[in-house]
């Protein structure tokens, strides 16, 4: 079996280098893009707590839709191809992000709040010198969520053609006897998500000290 996936991945090496940089790319924009919407939604909404919690219920709801029938409901509006599979990421990563923004922010304790206040800082000063710098390892925390969460997702885009490592399980799936293509693309999906999740904790960690 090792065999077999080490002379699949020699073989394909061009083929599969592609593929894992898709994938990794329509993971990455998609959680980028959540990233720019939530995290200033979730300092906006720290400031209002039965807002929050209607956005979150509703952000709850879309996290509740399995992978394969939101991709299918997207592709009404988006068509098929990377750009379903990016928004469908990017409506999977609101709900890590924006509530580990709204924690983090609601953590940042009101006597240093009051203390900017009294030094004469803006509104605007708080939030990037005060709030963002004390809450920035929990919302790196969300972000790292959702993007292990998002590269499994990518994996399913391979059904409405977008490519990635997805297509490399399918092509496993669909031939007798290729339990070794399978592995070959489960391996650096699994590999990555773990990579993605280890380098973004030892940054939260280095945050934290």
């Amino acid at each position: 079996m090792i065999r077999e996936i080490i002379n699949y991945y020699v073989t394909n090496s061009a083929y599969v280098w592609d593929q894992v940089l898709r994938h990794f790319l329509m993971s990455f924009y998609g959680v980028l893009f959540a990233v720019i919407l939530s995290v200033p939604l979730g300092f906006y909404l720290a400031r209002k707590d039965k807002l929050a919690n209607v956005v979150l219920k509703f952000a709850n709801i879309i996290q509740t839709i399995p992978a394969l029938a939101l991709l299918s409901l997207l592709i009404v509006v988006v068509g098929l191809g990377p750009n379903t599979v990016v928004v469908a990421v990017f409506l999977y990563s609101i709900l890590p992000i924006l509530k580990n923004t709204i924690t983090g922010v609601q953590n940042v304790s009101y006597e240093i709040k009051d203390v900017a206040k009294g030094m004469g800082m803006t509104p605007l000063q708080i939030i990037f010198r005060v709030e963002l710098p004390l809450a920035f390892s929990v919302v790196l925390g969300g972000i790292r969520n959702a993007l292990v969460v998002a590269i499994g997702v990518t994996a399913v885009g391979t059904f409405i053609g977008a490519g990635g490592l997805g297509d490399i399980i399918s092509r496993g799936l669909n031939v007798s006897d290729g339990s070794s293509i399978v592995w070959a693309g489960a391996l650096p999906t699994a590999l990555m998500a773990v990579l993605v999740d280890i380098i973004l904790t030892q940054v939260e960690k280095r945050l934290v000290k």
